[in-house]
């Protein structure tokens, strides 16, 4: 019998559609070059539907707009708040079906379908993460179902926790191929093969960053290669063959923050929710909490983010972040309905370079131009981290956290010594990692003194990172990353590309840090698969989550 908290409504059936694909693939194509998106077939024989709202987030009593576009003559909308107690808030059946085209830029301007439906959302609606599942029939039987979300925001009156959880949907919307393109790929340029740096909101998301079935791989070699293997990216594989997002797998709730809430849930820990659009706009939100808490992969922030949650913690808040590759700055504009990001090529193209706003230039953290530590904000940065545990970046390397400092508080009652390793049974240290430049004395890490960077951080455990892909020969192998990341960053922060500068920046860590600011404190553990010792029961993990929450709650 399937646990509840992998619940799907039964009544949404299968997913049972690939999203259209942009290119054919080629053997001699590496995967990052030939882009397939999410974007509707608009044929009437393949009925489909496709929704998104006004906006990201809403306080309740707000009235929610949906737009969308089918080419079903009728459909169902059904919205359901997310946890492990999943409850059906509003349900509409039959809705008449109308087709609006996709704009061919709709992953930079929005699609611009006309309104579909309005609910007003009750005064009294909790706080939390509310699932958008928008179906239509097929021919013998079958479904096709599109998922979508909105965050109701807590109030005065709604609010019913001491932990305020921030939803890193700048990463998603950095992610979301809808339409064409996101910030890592698309169908920008004469040849049809750049990323965008702006992308709208106002479209659906692609397949995978709401919903995954259970058993979706994740970015982890799992299981170890064998002597001998080729490179294997199993989440690409799965993506391509089942229609999904191809980067489903790097950012998402459904990858990462909800098996978070299900656990805490579980455990007796309430949460409010709010989105980082909120974070930017609202930092007012963060004062009524105690603890605010950051899950999974939050990569992208804006320098108002940052700036609330450092404002925050010196007043007495506690920040804690389990999660991992804080590395870009990005602007919001028009309300949050629109985000930029440009990246490597920020200082050629980003309209701010050379202006009284270059310090805002969307680009790395470290960037010359930019030059703001992460670890000013969460006490690790993404520089001095990345990749650990997949591909060519040490796939048989260390799946969890080795111990340095055993008799902190974090660890009370795990029973961990120094040098016992935590969490690798559970693979929680994979994916991403951020970490700090360190040294070791008399058998401790400390870190490296760094402008920015506070001096009160603690790292309580660590392993090894790399920042580019290690690429042994054999017939048949094939690399997805390479070397292009570790270039690119090498350049923003020295401004060039030089045999000095790669091997510098070559090796990272992904660390456990615990960092005071101010009347306030920080606790990063920075793996994006933390969670993953939360959902596969890895008891250490559990019990260190525990420790973190229950002390940072306490008022």
């Amino acid at each position: 019998m399937p646990d509840k908290k992998d619940f799907l409504p039964p009544e949404l059936g299968p997913l049972n559609i690939a999203p259209r694909v942009a290119r054919p693939m080629h053997a001699d194509d590496h995967w990052h070059s030939k882009p397939w998106y999410e974007a509707p077939h608009d044929n009437p024989a393949l009925p489909e539907v496709y929704t998104y709202t006004d906006t990201i987030s809403y306080d309740p009593g707000e009235e929610v707009v949906f737009h969308s576009s089918t080419t079903a003559p009728d459909w169902t909308l059904e919205i359901y708040r997310d946890g492990y107690e999943p409850e059906t808030v509003h349900r509409v059946e039959a809705i008449e079906g109308k087709h609006s085209p996709t704009p061919p830029d709709a992953y930079r301007n929005g699609c611009n379908w006309p309104v579909s439906h309005r609910w007003r959302l009750p005064v009294d609606l909790p706080s939390g993460f509310y699932r958008v599942v928008s179906t239509c029939a097929r021919a013998n039987g079958g479904k096709f179902v599109q998922h979508h979300f909105f965050v109701v925001r807590p109030t005065e009156k709604t609010r019913q926790a001491k932990i305020l959880m921030v939803l890193p949907t700048a990463t998603w919307t950095a992610y979301n191929d809808f339409g064409g393109a996101n910030h890592y790929f698309g169908i920008v340029g004469s040849e049809k093969n750049l990323p965008s740096p702006v992308l709208s909101l106002e479209r659906p998301w692609t397949r995978g960053i709401v919903w995954l079935p259970a058993g979706a791989p994740r970015i982890c070699a799992d299981p170890l290669p064998e002597f001998g293997d080729a490179p294997r990216y199993a989440m690409k594989e799965w993506a391509f063959a089942n229609g999904f997002g191809q980067y489903y797998a790097a950012a998402g709730w459904a990858q990462f923050d909800r098996h978070f809430v299900l656990w805490a849930e579980k455990e007796g820990y309430a949460l409010d929710m709010i989105t980082q659009t909120d974070l930017h706009y609202r930092p007012d939100l963060l004062d009524a909490y105690p603890c605010v808490t950051i899950i999974g992969h939050d990569e992208y922030w804006t320098r108002e983010m940052r700036l609330s949650i450092e404002a925050y913690v010196e007043r007495g808040g506690r920040l804690a972040r389990f999660g991992a590759n804080f590395l870009w700055q990005i602007r919001l504009e028009d309300d949050g309905k629109r985000q930029i990001c440009h990246k490597f090529k920020a200082i050629d193209e980003d309209p701010v370079a050379g202006t009284d706003k270059a310090h805002l230039l969307s680009t790395a953290w470290e960037d010359r131009q930019v030059r703001w530590p992460g670890a000013s904000t969460v006490g690790v940065n993404g520089l001095h981290g990345l990749y650990a545990s997949w591909g060519g970046f040490a796939p048989h390397g260390q799946r969890g956290f080795t111990v340095y400092r055993p008799e902190h508080w974090a660890f009370a009652g795990t029973g961990l010594h120094y040098a016992d390793i935590f969490g690798d049974q559970a693979r929680i240290f994979a994916y991403e990692v951020d970490g700090l430049d360190y040294t070791f004395h008399q058998g401790l890490p400390y870190p490296v003194p760094v402008e920015g960077q506070p001096e009160t951080i603690d790292i309580l455990a660590m392993a090894p990172a790399v920042l580019a892909e290690d690429e042994p020969d054999g017939e048949g192998f094939r690399y997805y990353v390479r070397s292009s990341d570790h270039e690119g960053l090498v350049k923003c922060v020295t401004g060039e590309v030089t045999p000095e500068g790669l091997a510098r920046y070559k090796y990272g860590s992904g660390m456990m840090v615990h960092m005071k600011r101010g009347k306030g404190e920080v606790l990063t553990a920075a793996s994006c698969e933390w969670v993953m010792g939360l959902k596969r029961g890895d008891l250490f993990t559990q019990q260190i989550t525990r420790n973190v929450l229950d002390r940072f709650v306490e008022v």
